[in-house]
């Protein structure tokens, strides 16, 4: 029998997903990484970006993430994400306008910085990942 970890995707709100899977790829702010059973231990900080989960034989789930913690301990992979939503259940057209009023809110402000431009460049993240990772729904 091959050999699984059980993997978690959490937001502070719910838990989004929960399954033995043979891989997670998962996007670090160093780069991606792909987690396999016996993965040495490891706490790393994620970036906006996709999850992939492989299970079975040859299946793929797609999530995205805006950012977040992935902890590996043993045959376990917990990704604890700001926010995160499977590929399926991306409403595509709400995340175009998400992102259009984004780009709205950015072109409008004065270029400063600060707090309302680290949210706006945020915002554009998520919606832009939102929607790439929607392009991958398996079927």
């Amino acid at each position: 029998m091959e050999r699984t970890l059980l993997c978690e995707i959490v937001t502070p709100e719910r838990i989004v997903y929960t399954n033995e899977v043979r891989m997670v790829v998962a996007p670090t702010i160093d780069g991606e990484i792909g987690i396999m059973p016996l993965h040495a231990p490891l706490v790393s900080a994620l970036k906006a970006g996709e999850v992939r989960v492989m299970y079975g034989d040859d299946k793929v789930e797609w999530f995205a993430i805006s950012g977040g913690y992935v902890q590996v301990h043993e045959d376990k992979v917990i990704v604890l994400a700001d926010q995160a939503v499977t590929a399926s259940q991306i409403d595509v057209e709400r995340a175009r306008q998400a992102l259009e009023e984004a780009r709205q809110r950015m072109g409008g402000s004065d270029g400063g910085g600060g707090d309302e431009a680290d949210a706006c460049i945020a915002d554009l993240n998520w919606c832009e990942v939102q929607l790439n990772v929607a392009g991958k729904r398996s079927s």
